[in-house]
């Protein structure tokens, strides 16, 4: 059993016009707002804790973001009980197909929200096992005995050939015209330690604050409006979303 105390966030910025972003913080969806809530996982059978940064221009992006975070916690709500973790990751990769397909067909539908697409990243428990996935360049952190690590991989161009000129060119993501969308999933139950500090962010926090700012910040409690501030200070050249949950 753990205590959960989450702190979500997310601005809009000093450039952009509208907020693709969104985060879901257990029982609501984030977007342009600041929240704070604790849970028990006690008395608590799944949930999700996940963040979306949406991507297409004009109103798509914030669909995208909006109806993939609205799909997760429905699809994770109605699953049944008693899958093994494989059979979790089966279902995971069911939906995330059936996601893809949602979001291209509103796009066929509606040419204004053609290859409009997401990045997804976030935390899922099910059956007493947290599990964290990520699909894109939103980031997924843990803050363990004040050291700050990153524990999701970008699925960037910049990953895969390590020049910063690539750095906002992904190369997986949920709709888009990805044609080979894919999670990173892990089960980590067993290193989901009291006193860790996790931290979900867009590319808006991470491309304006230096991980070693945001180490600092987060050793001295910062909350997730704190740190899309502090993106906000540095010149919020995109949406900015962040949720840091910490384990007690």
């Amino acid at each position: 059993m753990s205590r959960i105390v989450l702190t979500a966030a997310s601005r809009v910025g000093c450039v952009r016009s509208n907020n693709e972003d969104m985060v879901l913080a257990y029982d609501k969806f984030v977007r342009s707002e600041a929240y704070h809530t604790e849970l028990e996982t006690e008395n608590i059978d799944r949930f999700v804790i996940a963040l979306a940064d949406g991507m297409g221009g004009h109103n798509a992006g914030e669909v995208a973001s909006a109806d993939t975070l609205a799909n997760l916690q429905f699809f994770v709500n109605d699953l049944p009980k008693g899958l093994s973790v494989s059979e979790f990751n089966e279902m995971m990769v069911v939906w995330l197909d059936s996601i893809n397909k949602i979001i291209a067909s509103k796009g066929h539908v509606n040419p204004s929200m053609l290859e409009m697409g997401t990045t997804l990243v976030g935390v899922v428990y099910y059956g007493a096992k947290y599990y964290w996935m990520n699909c894109g360049d939103s980031r997924m952190y843990r803050l363990r005995d004040g050291k700050l690590s990153l524990l999701s991989t970008d699925h960037s161009l910049n990953t895969l050939k390590g020049e910063k000129r690539h750095s906002n060119v992904i190369t997986n993501c949920i709709g888009g015209g990805c044609k080979n969308s894919f999670l990173d999933l892990y089960e980590f139950t067993d290193d989901f330690l009291p006193g860790d500090v996790y931290m979900i962010c867009s590319d808006g926090l991470s491309d304006m604050v230096d991980d070693e700012v945001i180490e600092k910040m987060l050793q001295e409690g910062a909350s997730a409006n704190r740190l899309c501030e502090a993106a906000i200070e540095a010149g919020g050249y995109d949406n900015v979303s962040v949720c840091v949950f910490s384990v007690m």
